[in-house]
């Protein structure tokens, strides 16, 4: 079962008092249903069919007509049909979709005039339209397909009203009104109650955030070390140079030094490499000291090389 499917199956289950019901359903119809003499709601999920029914059954005293239609698609899913085709006006103006023959793009301010109302009207936009990307295999993106633009931007506001920061794009015939942070999309999740999901998709997203941030020291340590050996392989190769025009005998002893424990530690860094020599020198030798004979060893291996 995808993602999508089981925060639907979740919120499925909510109880919800009658006018949270008519905002959940009212949206449901808006963007799931064809309208005619019947109103036709077709969807993809068991549970969802059976919340429709209920609604329907419970607000209205209505029996939907169910048809099961199996779908020949790589998933080999099934379809369910609800038809309702009893008291089809008196429905569509109590959910502010058709009121005197005229459609309502955006519903009546009744159906969405406190918290908990948009609320179940966003849970009926995510049940009706939403899918939302699984945070262990993809990209965060949660996103919900809807017919035109005036109503695209009356569900962004509706979103915006808990700071989610949804887009609104055109996509082919459509819009999507998207939200990509994950922290927002975790938001939504529980502004519909979907709890089980927010549990879920906060383990997944912490998971990804403390392994992303594991690579990125990884990363970076292994930059060090880069950095570290490029370093010493350049030291060495400017001691080689010396050593082979016979110049060791007029480096004083401090610099030689430098080139025995260079090359009895050649992957140590200059600060690893200070604390040695201090250790077995019985005297402080710094970081910036060491860094200053390399230095010298640098600019006579340098003039050397110019010579030739």
């Amino acid at each position: 079962m995808s993602f999508t499917a089981t925060i639907k199956e979740e919120i499925t289950r909510i109880d919800e008092n009658i006018v949270e019901s008519l905002a959940e359903l009212s949206c449901i119809i808006r963007n799931n249903a064809s309208i005619d003499e019947d109103i036709v709601i077709t969807v993809e999920n068991n549970a969802v069919a059976r919340r429709i029914f209920r609604l329907i059954k419970n607000i209205y005293d209505v029996t939907p007509i169910i048809t099961v239609r199996k779908r020949y698609n790589f998933n080999n899913n099934f379809s369910y049909i609800l038809k309702i085709r009893q008291k089809v006006s008196f429905i569509l103006k109590d959910l502010s979709i058709v009121i005197d023959s005229v459609y309502q793009n955006i519903p009546k301010n009744y159906l969405i005039n406190d918290d908990e109302c948009i609320r179940a009207y966003l849970r009926g936009l995510f049940i009706a339209t939403g899918s939302i990307n699984d945070p262990k295999t993809s990209q965060y993106h949660l996103e919900f397909i809807v017919d035109n633009r005036e109503y695209a931007e009356f569900i962004s506001e509706l979103l915006n009203k808990y700071q989610l920061n949804s887009k609104v794009i055109k996509r082919e015939k459509n819009y999507m009104v998207y939200i990509k942070e994950a922290e927002k999309i975790s938001d939504f999740l529980r502004i519909i109650h979907a709890f089980s999901g927010v549990m879920y998709f906060e383990d997944i997203r912490i998971y990804r955030d403390h392994k992303n941030m594991t690579n990125r020291l990884n990363n970076c340590e292994q930059a060090n070390m880069d950095k570290i050996f490029l370093t010493a392989a350049k030291q060495l190769h400017d001691i080689d140079i010396l050593e082979e025009h016979d110049l060791f005998d007029v480096l004083d002893e401090k610099i030689l030094d430098v080139i025995r424990y260079r090359r009895e530690y050649p992957e140590s860094s200059l600060q690893e490499l200070s604390e040695i020599m201090s250790h077995e020198l019985g005297y402080l030798i710094t970081k910036s000291g060491l860094n200053h004979r390399f230095r010298k060893i640098r600019e006579m291996a340098n003039q050397i090389v110019k010579q030739k």
